[in-house]
């Protein structure tokens, strides 16, 4: 079922072990892994700073781009869950992508993260919805 999720563009939880035996050499200092997901050769890391996403690119897979979302960087965040049928759930990050956040323009950009039907994003969200609220007290000078 794993494969077949993954080709229906699901992301499937790995254990943090293989997580940090495979990806560890990626973190920077005091960067911890919480929770990580697999698409077929694609990953998902979740730590204590950032979102990694790897790419793994080319018919072996052994080139791989990995991309960066600083959590500090997220503003808003959505959520939809899965219904009945062949739907799934989701959750939509968007982060500032300028170098200044309080800059007069400022480039943002978003991201969507599938996960299967049966898995409960609603810990994930409500994690990443109160990094935003977080940043937006933050960047708009309140608290």
């Amino acid at each position: 079922m794993g494969l077949l999720q993954g080709l229906a563009g699901n992301l499937t939880e790995m254990p943090k072990e293989e997580l940090e035996k495979k990806y560890g050499l990626y973190l920077i200092e005091g960067e911890e892994i919480e929770i990580g997901y697999k698409l077929v050769r694609d990953v998902i890391i979740f730590t204590n700073i950032r979102i990694l996403d790897f790419d793994s690119q080319g018919a072996t897979g052994k080139k791989t781009r990995a991309e960066s979302i600083h959590l500090n960087t997220i503003f808003h965040v959505t959520a939809e869950t899965a219904g009945f049928g062949i739907d799934d759930s989701e959750i939509t990050v968007s982060y500032i992508t300028s170098p200044y956040f309080r800059a007069n323009s400022i480039t943002t950009n978003s991201k969507k993260f599938e996960f299967p039907k049966k898995y409960d994003i609603s810990p994930l969200y409500r994690k990443l919805e109160m990094i935003s609220i977080e940043n937006m007290d933050r960047i708009n000078g309140i608290g």
